[in-house]
């Protein structure tokens, strides 16, 4: 790391440790803000949009439809933020063969995104927002999966650091605070993390979240717990009433933005930018959101008006909504009926262009609602 790109008192120091490496330590939030009124009005553009998006999960007839879908796509973009090739349909496949050994190592990771999250959420109701509930979460997101050696559940005991494959604590274009100032740097976040006075809750989460990946307090999994945080921390303040932001979306799409933006925050103190970026992705990520629901919400009237005089079929159309994926077994639990009763449910369904069969096979067929695939997989990009 060069010490000399670090130049902002600002937004912390950079130090030389005992171990001949620099390091940076960034300073305790907050920051001193200029509330210039590019900044205002992006704030307030954000505020109403997850303000519309949180009223949807509240109104809505039936927001589980929804909830599952959307978790799935922050679960898979998150993911693939950090390498991982797994799509939604991928997913959704393999839940619906609810193998537990079954499927890739990237398949796992979102799995466990999913997990990770709805754990989380559920934690809630019993415990704050916290460094331990940070812990928690990320040994759910590290469970079996690759990295798993990384300690999951526990804060690093070793250096990390971040840059190109190949480079060293050396070269690295950033290497986060040594362990020993690592703790007092969580401490402090956490410190900010309890203020529920000071700052908007949209601007102290986009500080919370740069803060963390810039202490990158474990030794893999930082950028999907430090996402993960961004859901929790708007439930936990009451702006969000389901877990209907799917952030990675922008996140993904302006990656390399992503990383510069953090990156100048520790360099040049410059977090207006960030501010900028974080609020634009509130704003646009959920407008979207409110858009797919509303088609997904019509697809789903539109389906039921038109299978109105087949009520087996019509049973179906809402678990589909959940997982567009369906074979006979799972179509006969969900109606509690006999399997040939449930093979002429999904043969409606099939005559009436709801399902396609997917194998080729005889026996063991699976069936997909392409309609309801697509209108999910569309804002996954």
């Amino acid at each position: 790391m060069n010490k000399h790109d670090f130049h902002s008192p600002q937004a912390g120091q950079a130090i030389f440790t005992p171990k001949g490496y620099w390091a940076f330590i960034p300073a305790p939030l907050p920051p001193e803000i200029s509330y210039d009124p590019s900044l205002v009005r992006a704030l307030s553009r954000a505020d109403a949009a997850l303000s519309e998006l949180s009223g949807l999960g509240r109104h809505i007839i039936n927001p589980h439809l929804l909830i599952a879908s959307y978790v799935r796509k922050e679960a898979v973009l998150s993911s693939r933020i950090e390498g991982t090739r797994a799509g939604i349909a991928d997913l959704l496949i393999n839940d619906l063969e609810a193998a537990e050994s079954a499927g890739s190592a990237d398949l796992w990771e979102v799995r466990n995104y999913v997990a990770a999250l709805e754990y989380g959420i559920d934690r809630l109701n019993s415990l704050p927002l916290s460094l331990r509930l940070v812990r928690e979460i990320h040994a759910r997101l590290m469970e079996g999966v690759r990295g798993c050696h990384a300690t999951p559940g526990e804060f690093r005991h070793s250096q990390n650091w971040i840059g190109p494959a190949g480079s060293t604590l050396v070269d690295a274009p950033y290497v986060p605070p040594p362990v020993d100032e690592m703790i007092d740097c969580l401490a402090k976040w956490e410190l900010f993390l309890q203020d529920r006075e000071t700052f908007p809750e949209l601007i102290q989460c986009a500080l919370l979240h740069e803060q963390f990946e810039a202490i990158h307090p474990f030794l893999d999994g930082n950028g999907r717990v430090g996402r993960l945080l961004i859901t929790l921390f708007l439930i936990e303040r009451g702006r969000l009433s389901q877990p209907l932001l799917y952030l990675s979306a922008y996140i993904e799409t302006h990656r390399q933005e992503y990383y510069d933006l953090l990156q100048r925050v520790r360099t040049h103190g410059d977090w207006n930018s960030w501010l900028h970026y974080f609020l634009n992705g509130v704003e646009e990520t959920s407008k979207q959101a409110v858009r797919q629901a509303s088609e997904l919400m019509d697809l789903r009237e539109q389906l039921q008006i038109e299978l109105r005089n087949k009520p087996r079929a019509v049973a179906l159309i809402d678990p589909l909504f959940i997982n567009p994926y369906i074979t006979a077994s799972r179509a006969a639990a969900l109606l509690n009926v006999s399997l040939p009763t449930a093979r002429q449910a999904l043969k409606t369904l099939e005559e009436s262009g709801v399902l396609q069969e997917v194998t080729g096979r005889a026996w063991g067929k699976t069936y997909v609602a392409t309609r309801i695939l697509n209108r999910i997989e569309n804002a996954a990009g």
